[in-house]
C-alpha cells in the first residue's frame, strides 16, 4: 500500500473516517460544497482501505504459495517433469 508523507493512514484509520463521512453524508444537513467536500474524501478513503486489502490478498496469496510448495517438499522449479532431461530418454 502506498501511503502519503503527510497522512499515512493505516487500513482501520482510513475504514473508520470512512464510516464517518459516510454517516455524516447519509445525515445529511450539509452544504452542497460540505457534501462534495465529503464525497472526495471517501472515495480517497476507499481507495487506501482497497489498497490495503489488495496488498493483504497479495501477501496471503504468496504465503499460500510458498505453504503449497513446502508441502510438496520439492524446490521451486523442480516438480515432476522439471528435471534433468537425460531422465527422460530413459523412459
Amino acid at each position: 500500500m502506498t501511503q502519503t508523507q503527510e497522512s499515512p493512514l493505516s487500513y482501520e484509520q482510513a475504514r473508520g473516517e470512512l464510516v464517518e463521512v459516510v454517516q455524516r453524508l447519509e445525515a445529511g444537513g450539509s452544504t452542497l460544497e460540505e457534501s462534495l467536500a465529503l464525497w472526495e474524501r471517501g472515495e480517497a478513503l476507499a481507495r487506501i482501505c482497497r489498497e490495503w486489502l489488495e496488498g493483504a490478498r497479495a501477501r496471503l496469496d504468496a504465503a499460500l504459495e510458498g505453504a503449497g510448495k513446502e508441502a510438496d517438499g520439492e524446490p521451486e522449479g523442480t516438480g515432476p517433469g522439471e528435471g534433468d532431461e537425460a531422465d527422460s530418454d530413459n523412459v
